[in-house]
């Protein structure tokens, strides 16, 4: 696909702003807290900026959020809405992580930058006004799609660099296997959300080089250990194109004894919290209380 591919995932990327509209209608909670402040984070892969939301009072904790977008799409305020319903109901700071994608960066470019903003965030509870404990912020990360593979990634990388222990990870219909055929990947909708052609432009760009496609950081379900990995909340939607490999990791997890909360979300594809706002609610509430339990 070549040049072609490249052109097709600018072209998506430029129009983020304007397709990426599923959070208007779930903005349940944090509404009224004060626009996000600008972080920038050192990383092995230069500065990134990171997008800062407040709780309403006393922080408890940090959360970590990787958006989602193909590995393409570079558009945190997706994720506007979840960022502050976290830091509204959880009452924890929510770090919103704008790492770098295709074409222009490829794996595993964003897999270091949301590891690294994962370890510095961890590192500099002062910095963020979150609690430490032995000079280590309580934190937990997640995100949705393409950013739960980065913060499934990111909590491996943290396992096995010994760089910080977050609470909790929070993988929301993620992206586990980058190197299985994109055939393979398949759903009952005759026009799922999450299509083979999808698939294949994500492995042209950011996954150009295929040798590195079943490196455990691309595709963690592929890696060879995941016992010492973090509580999990694990949510897969019924429709889904990548529902079998989320639903295999929560297996795989709670056979290596990580505590795992794993939540089919019914009659959805791959966008899990469109369509009936009360389900929507629930599936939120899910998360809220996972993360609220996490770090307290």
């Amino acid at each position: 696909m070549g040049l072609r591919a490249d052109a097709t995932a600018w072209f998506l990327q430029r129009s983020a702003s304007r397709s990426a509209r599923y959070g208007d209608a779930l903005r349940f909670s944090g509404t009224d807290l004060p626009d996000p402040t600008r972080l920038t984070v050192p990383t092995r892969r230069g500065e990134v900026t990171c997008w800062v939301y407040r709780p309403p009072g006393d922080p408890v904790g940090a959360y970590v959020h990787l958006h989602g977008g193909a590995f393409l799409m570079r558009y945190p305020q997706m994720d506007d809405f979840f960022c502050r319903h976290v830091a509204a109901e959880c009452g924890l700071v929510v770090v919103n992580v704008d790492y770098d994608v295709a074409p222009q960066k490829r794996y595993p470019v964003a897999q270091e930058q949301a590891h690294d903003v994962l370890a510095w965030v961890a590192h500099h509870p002062s910095r963020l006004g979150v609690p430490g404990l032995d000079g280590w912020a309580v934190v937990t990360v997640g995100g949705f799609s393409a950013g739960g593979n980065l913060a499934a990634s990111a909590a491996l990388q943290a396992r096995d660099l010994a760089s910080c222990s977050p609470r909790l990870q929070v993988l929301g219909v993620p992206s586990l296997d980058v190197a299985e055929d994109a055939r393979a990947k398949t759903s009952v909708l005759g026009r799922p959300m999450v299509g083979p052609d999808l698939l294949a432009l994500v492995r042209a760009t950011y996954f150009k080089d295929a040798a590195r496609r079943a490196e455990p950081y691309a595709s963690p379900l592929l890696a060879p250990d995941v016992s010492g990995l973090p509580p999990t909340v694990l949510l897969t939607a019924e429709y889904d194109a990548l529902r079998a490999e989320g639903d295999r990791y929560a297996v795989r997890l709670e056979e290596a004894g990580v505590p795992v909360t794993h939540r089919v979300v019914p009659r959805r594809d791959h966008y899990f919290l469109d369509g009936d706002r009360t389900q929507a609610r629930a599936t939120l509430d899910v998360v809220t209380d996972a993360l609220s339990a996490a770090v307290r």
